[in-house]
């Protein structure tokens, strides 16, 4: 191990980076895959090695985005009761220029991507101008940042689609938009309650009633967007709807009398029920549409 200093990466410097790029939001990312399973070319080993790739792409992208985030509000986290104690810039576990190397570095592997999948890197470079907007401006805009938010997972379907070649319905598009604004609407919420307004500004600027309509309206949205969907392009994935109305009402009650949902990645990998509801999802889709 070499000391700091010396511009050397130590062992906990080292680990802290692989921190830094949030590895656990990657699970995200996997609302890239979507349009591969309800076109029926998840067998299709070229496309899926191609949604692969924008996975990926987009997961490198994600841990750009995290560490502009992080790196601009280094000094906020410090004061905060508990970024202060679990960000690594925050916390010296990581030092602003060695940050600043691993963000050039993934920027440089993603343009390396270009060569393999350029359409889906159209979809990537917006998705990093739109968050590069949200990190010194936007994110303290109400309203406007929680659809900010909720992009993000919408750019991932049409990177998707546009990875293999596929057109990405309507009704996929506004269910994605509409259970995204609930995440992001539920996140605020939380946030709300935990920090008050020490975490975010723009916190100040809601309440918590006001992010309890947004989630509500979302959560309608979703599931009303999603029957349609189903009924127009897929009828026999009816059997699926249950799934989806349920992982909302655990989502909820998860949220509601236990207080989690302040990070929804969180919330789906430490609640059994919602990560089982979610795989039943998928393997429902993948029987109607493949095997049965």
């Amino acid at each position: 191990m070499y000391n700091i200093s010396n511009n050397f990466i130590t062992i906990e410097e080292f680990l802290g980076l692989i921190k830094l790029t949030r590895p656990k939001q990657w699970v995200k990312n996997g609302f890239v895959f979507a349009p591969l399973l309800f076109a029926g070319e998840f067998l299709n080993i070229e496309s899926a090695y191609l949604t692969l790739l924008a996975s990926i792409a987009f997961c490198i992208a994600a841990s750009a985005v995290y560490i502009l985030n992080d790196f601009k509000d280094i000094e906020k986290d410090r004061k905060h009761p508990t970024k202060s104690k679990s960000r690594p810039l925050a916390t010296g576990q990581v030092r602003p220029k060695t940050a600043i190397y691993l963000l050039i570095l993934l920027y440089l592997i993603l343009l390396s991507f270009w060569l393999y999948i350029p359409s889906v890197m159209f979809v990537i470079l917006l998705y990093l101008l739109i968050n590069w907007g949200y990190t010194f401006k936007l994110k303290n805009e109400p309203v406007l940042e929680i659809f900010i938010v909720a992009s993000g997972f919408v750019l991932r379907v049409y990177s998707g689609a546009l990875a293999i070649a596929v057109p990405i319905s309507e009704w996929m598009f506004i269910t994605t938009l509409s259970i995204s604004l609930y995440l992001a609407s539920i996140k605020r919420r939380q946030e709300i309650i935990i920090n008050k307004s020490h975490g975010r500004d723009v916190l100040a600027k809601y309440s918590i009633e006001l992010v309890d309509r947004f989630a509500e309206m979302s959560a309608i949205m979703a599931i009303v967007f999603y029957s349609l969907y189903v009924m127009a392009v897929q009828p026999k994935l009816v059997v699926s709807i249950p799934f989806v109305v349920y992982g909302l009402f655990r989502y909820w009650y998860l949220v509601d009398v236990l207080n989690e949902g302040e990070s929804p990645t969180d919330a789906l990998l430490q609640d059994i029920q919602l990560l089982l509801t979610v795989i039943l999802w998928i393997g429902c889709c993948f029987w109607v549409i493949y095997l049965n």
